[in-house]
């Protein structure tokens, strides 16, 4: 009987997560209340705060569920590619994960807490431990191909994809496949 609870404690704590983060990507952190959430995840807001002492500690896991997502976008047919194509596979990998339609609005929430002074200092932590995990594994792949300076050009590429990224979230008819193709061309 207690493992079951426990079950449906953590299926709660995870809607939870996934009500914040629908709630924080459309109306914006600051403009969403613990009490709407409460709501819409129709869980006791005593329950909420058994699993996050305050709204930040909540903001913070939302912040790691969405790192799970990215990952999980961005990694896809990665491992399978050949030496001749790892760096293709990276760049489309990036591409797929950013263009999928249901998470723009997640997307977007991400970048407006990565840039927003309170957001994040909320989660600076995990946006470095982001951006070393990407810089690593980007860096990784040039090194697999031999190339001389795997660090700089595994910095330029992040840099360059942040930017991209910024400019496609913010900006309706950004052609982001035409930027696709002209990157894979400039990187492989």
């Amino acid at each position: 009987m207690v493992s079951h609870d426990l079950s449906d404690d953590m299926d709660k704590k995870d809607k939870i997560i996934q009500v914040a983060t629908k709630l924080f990507a459309e109306r914006g952190f600051e403009k969403t209340p613990i009490s709407t959430i409460v709501e819409e995840a129709e869980v006791s807001k005593g329950l909420v705060f058994h699993h996050f002492k305050n709204k930040n500690e909540l903001l913070r896991a939302v912040f790691m569920h969405i790192t799970e997502v990215i990952n999980e976008a961005d990694n896809s047919d990665q491992d399978v590619a050949s030496n001749d194509h790892k760096v293709k596979a990276l760049i489309d990998s990036i591409f797929d994960g950013m263009t999928i339609t249901k998470h723009r609005k997640m997307y977007q929430f991400n970048f407006s807490v990565m840039v927003h002074p309170t957001t994040r200092n909320i989660v600076l932590d995990l946006i470095q431990e982001r951006y070393l995990a990407l810089q690593s594994s980007t860096e990784e792949v040039f090194r697999s191909i031999g190339h001389p300076n795997p660090k700089v050009i595994a910095q330029m590429l992040v840099a360059e994809v942040d930017g991209i990224a910024m400019n496609y979230l913010l900006n309706d008819g950004f052609p982001i496949e035409e930027i696709r193709q002209e990157f894979i061309s400039k990187y492989c």
